[in-house]
């Protein structure tokens, strides 16, 4: 084996890692501005600058290329969270801190847009692809849950609380949030996200009244 060879095995990995995230950010541009139907491996291969049958290599089918687009989001919501040091936090700093992450991830437009239209594509259509975005969910709704868990523990959030309930209700404002900055793209979210922060510290904070 040549001194050579790990070195073109790491070009390798990072040509191929490059080419996924070509591929997924023009998935999420086409889906953005011209629809779901408009995401096909040739657009998304031309757009990327790559052929049709790169994009088909990656992803195999529909299926496949929108579990990578949502792993993908996955994945940057658990980079941005570690950034923001939400692990050295107490349970209620923390969940404010998924809330203030989450309203900014609705700043970037395809992104956010992408995400919505596959799951009301796959809700309005009964896809199969229904099942992934419970998944998706659902993964939320544990992270919360965990946050608020973390926080009773710790005193800081009400003993009486039900996280899963609450983390669901959590989960559930930030859903009607995002659709609605669908439907009005000049919505300012800043206000809302502070409505949302105010009625966390009120109703969880160890202390709040009950009800």
């Amino acid at each position: 084996m040549s001194r050579a060879e790990p070195a073109t095995r790491r070009s390798q990995a990072e040509r191929r890692d490059e080419a996924e995230r070509r591929l997924l950010e023009a998935t999420m541009a086409i889906i953005a501005e011209e629809g779901v139907s408009a995401a096909t491996f040739e657009a998304i291969g031309q757009r990327a600058g790559y052929s049709r049958g790169l994009a088909t290599q990656h992803f195999g089918s529909k299926q496949g290329l929108i579990d990578a687009v949502v792993s993908y989001l996955h994945a940057q919501q658990d980079r941005d969270l570690q950034a923001t040091h939400v692990a050295g936090m107490d349970g209620l700093s923390a969940l404010q801190a998924y809330v203030s992450r989450f309203c900014a991830f609705l700043e970037f437009a395809n992104e956010r847009k992408s995400y919505f239209m596959l799951l009301s594509d796959a809700v309005a259509d009964a896809r199969e692809t229904r099942a992934l975005f419970a998944q998706s969910h659902e993964r939320v709704k544990t992270l919360l849950a965990g946050l608020i868990r973390r926080g009773q523990r710790e005193g800081v959030i009400r003993a009486d609380i039900d996280a899963e309930c609450s983390a669901l209700a959590i989960g559930s404002q930030l859903l009607g949030l995002s659709m609605q900055s669908l439907i009005d793209p000049v919505l300012d979210v800043a206000p809302v996200e502070r409505a949302i922060h105010t009625h966390i510290a009120r109703s969880f904070a160890a202390g709040a009244a009950n009800g």
